[in-house]
């Protein structure tokens, strides 16, 4: 991250190298006219070096700490600000830090985020939080997280240190790789169809080049939070399985492992619940009439379906198509002559409705004789709503099924299991275009989303190998150089399965 200080003393903005930026600033198309060989390769160290031939004061904060022993190397902290002196080597730079001139690392001083901030005639707000999401709070988590495990690290007796507790204690505040891997998806599209456009990619190119990156492609640093949540129980598995029983940080180690397990689950989740509204969404467009709210408005995923016989207060029988999602049923009636369509009839609330199992025989609130029954009775009306299957074991199922749709709520509430606003509007909107121009249940079955299947809270863990290769390891903490689809190379990398 750089900025540029002029001759005098005063502070200039730099179109592409300066952190704050200003309305006088260069246009990116006007660098690219004036200093076309800036994008070049070599450009990077041409670009800082004729600022300091002018004259020109050019400083980079570090985003990272680095540390060394070697008096020829430039200590600093992450958020030091450097005088870079000389930029001709690709690697080091020499620079001044509290009246120390030495190298450092060029890769120490980068970034991308506050470049794409600074040109707001080629980014939007909503563009940049869907491409870097809450990288920013990542950054200042990982932050703390370092100096606690610095502060446990015996430097002395390297064996004898104890950093179990340091996962422990921020065990939660790794929670927010998840919302962090639930954005990717989003961000890879969003990257995807700005790339159509050269001076997109031109653009990209010359934050990394002027700013020292290593040559990997925008999508490969972005795809990095993730392979390092991913690193994280594979390093406690190992550490664990080296570690005495002993050890005064034995069980911690453990504990840390089981929690770094259950965030790899937490972001497994959100992954599956962000394919399922895709399904549910493009479900509830090719409903004939639907009424209300989006049917993600309140529900991520379908746990039953199936034909039952609803009985009215009149004693009526009417044949229904239901969909039970968490937190609401979902009613729709079949044509008469084409039953790949759906009409919508209507929705109960599961949070408010007790189930109740009726036995075969007369039914004291209908006062009819009924049949693999049950009922479900309004909380807060006292209505009730009778429902008949066909056979003894369909009846079953649809019990087990409310009696999931119940438990996955609290499990859901527990791992405070939550889809964005903007991702729901996203799905209905994907939704909404693909069966643009289409008649509703004519040019497509709207065949149900596939039912999720349910487990337990305790059984969603990510099963561990018990000794993982050394070089996996390395493979998840390096971003890969070719752009790829983010859940495919997030699976690929990944040597854990649910």
């Amino acid at each position: 991250i750089i900025s540029e200080v002029s001759s005098d003393g005063g502070t200039e903005p730099s179109a592409l190298v300066d952190d704050n930026g200003s309305e006088e600033d260069l246009s990116y198309e006007d660098l690219c006219q004036a200093s076309p060989r800036y994008l070049q390769p070599g450009g990077e160290q041409l670009a800082i070096n004729e600022l300091i031939s002018d004259g020109n004061v050019v400083c980079a904060e570090a985003l990272w700490d680095h540390v060394t022993m070697d008096d020829q190397e430039l200590g600093f902290k992450a958020g030091d600000v450097i005088q870079v002196l000389e930029a001709s080597n690709k690697d080091w730079w020499w620079g001044r830090s509290e009246d120390k001139e030495a190298w450092f690392p060029a890769s120490f001083v980068r970034g991308y985020l506050r470049q794409c901030r600074k040109h707001t005639g080629m980014f939007t707000v909503a563009q940049l939080a869907t491409i870097f999401g809450n990288i920013e709070d990542i950054y200042k988590f990982q932050r703390k997280f370092l100096k606690d495990l610095e502060k446990q690290y015996n430097k002395e007796e390297p064996h004898l240190s104890e950093i179990g507790s340091c996962f422990l204690q921020n065990q939660e505040g790794f929670a927010i790789y998840s919302e962090y891997c639930n954005n990717h998806p989003g961000a890879c599209l969003e990257l995807a169809n700005l790339m159509k456009q050269g001076k997109y990619r031109h653009f990209f190119e010359a934050c990394r080049l002027l700013q020292q990156m290593i040559d990997i492609a925008i999508d490969g640093f972005l795809l990095t939070p993730v392979q390092k949540i991913c690193k994280y129980p594979l390093q406690l598995a190992e550490l664990l399985k080296y570690t005495t029983q002993e050890h005064g940080d034995y069980s911690n180690i453990k504990a840390a492992y089981e929690a770094m397990k259950n965030v790899a689950c937490l972001i497994n989740e959100r992954k599956r619940k962000l394919e399922s509204i895709d399904k549910i969404a493009r479900w509830q467009v090719s409903i004939v009439g639907w009424e209300g709210l989006d049917i993600l408005d309140r529900s991520s995923e379908l746990i039953h379906s199936g034909e039952l016989t609803k009985i009215t207060k009149q004693g009526k029988s009417q044949q229904r198509m239901f969909f039970l999602f968490d937190h609401q049923l979902v009613s729709c009636k079949k044509d008469l002559l084409r039953r790949d369509m759906l009409y919508y009839k209507g929705r109960l609330d599961m949070d408010e409705m007790e189930l109740v199992d009726l036995g075969d025989g007369r039914d004291k609130d209908c006062n009819l004789s009924v049949k693999n029954a049950f009922k479900l009775v309004s909380r807060t009306t006292d209505e009730v709503y009778l429902f008949c299957a066909k056979k003894q074991e369909d009846k079953a199922r649809w019990l087990q099924a409310c009696a999931d749709e119940r438990r996955r709520v609290q499990e859901d509430q527990e791992m405070g299991m939550e889809i964005s606003e903007n991702q729901k509007k996203l799905a209905m909107l994907n939704a909404q275009k693909t069966g643009h121009g289409k008649s509703k249940g004519y040019n497509r079955c709207p065949v149900a989303p596939p039912h999720q299947s349910l487990h337990p809270i305790h059984q969603r863990h990510i099963t561990m190998p018990t000794s993982v290769p050394q070089q996996q390891v390395f493979g998840l903490a390096e971003p890969k150089r070719k752009p790829s689809l983010f859940w495919h190379t997030f699976n690929r990398l990944t040597p854990f399965r649910k």
